[in-house]
């Protein structure tokens, strides 16, 4: 595994999603170290002096592929003082530094994997989503939930990979929502719901990315339905 690496980055591009949500573009003055999919990063909105203690920092799923090493994104909510300084701080052109990479959340698809992602959860597998190629036997299903449709932010991205790899089934929640399609689903992420949408829930692995109360919930359900505890994985870093 590629050692930590402290890079300055520009920003080049800001999304703002709507609802406090926004994904950034940074460029990295030097190729990013290598990486596996599922790692994060620390960011830090103040300079770096190589003499001086690492800034404060917060730490945010990388969303880019690892073959692209000549930028990468990542998608954040405002929740908090940091976020809400990036909201008010950041801007296109200035300067920010990354630590990367780091974390062991990495997918491993020899077993069906079940993906479950919370708001900017999905970040922690769009990495891994993006590698799939028609190669890739085993079956994916992801759950992807949000507070209102409009921050299904990745909606678009899913579906250009469930059209290249047939294996991908995507379910979507919302907290409300009208009129929904076969694959949506009004409410809040649970076990309740998603077991009966899989064929084999027994003999998955699970993935669970998201806010902290979900991680629990989703948690307790798992091995409340007889998950065992080496095939649930949590990306638990905040």
């Amino acid at each position: 595994m590629a050692t930590p690496q402290k890079i300055c980055c520009t920003v080049e591009s800001i999304l703002d999603h709507g609802g406090h949500v926004y994904t950034i573009g940074l460029i990295p003055d030097q190729p990013l170290p290598r990486f596996k999919a599922g790692q994060f990063l620390h960011l830090a909105l103040d300079p770096y002096d190589p003499s001086e203690y690492w800034p404060e920092s917060r730490v945010f799923s990388i969303a880019s592929s690892p073959s692209e090493r000549e930028k990468l994104f990542i998608t954040y909510s405002v929740k908090g003082l940091y976020t809400s300084r990036m909201e008010d701080d950041l801007s296109v052109g200035r300067e920010v530094w990354i630590k990367m990479p780091y974390g062991e959340f990495i997918i491993d698809p020899t077993l069906p994997v079940v993906l479950i992602a919370g708001g900017t959860g999905m970040t922690a597998f769009t990495a891994f989503l993006d590698n799939l190629t028609g190669e890739n036997a085993c079956p994916i299903t992801v759950f992807y939930g949000a507070r209102h449709p409009k921050l299904w932010i990745f909606r678009t991205f899913l579906e250009e990979k469930q059209a290249r790899y047939p294996n991908l089934k995507v379910w979507y929640y919302a907290d409300e929502l009208e009129n929904p399609a076969g694959n949506e689903e009004e409410g809040q992420l649970s076990v309740d719901s998603m077991f009966p949408k899989l064929n084999e829930p027994l003999g998955a692995d699970y993935y669970v990315s998201g806010p902290p109360l979900m991680l629990k919930n989703i948690t307790l359900g798992l091995r409340e339905f007889g998950i065992p505890s080496e095939n649930i994985h949590v990306d638990a870093w905040e």
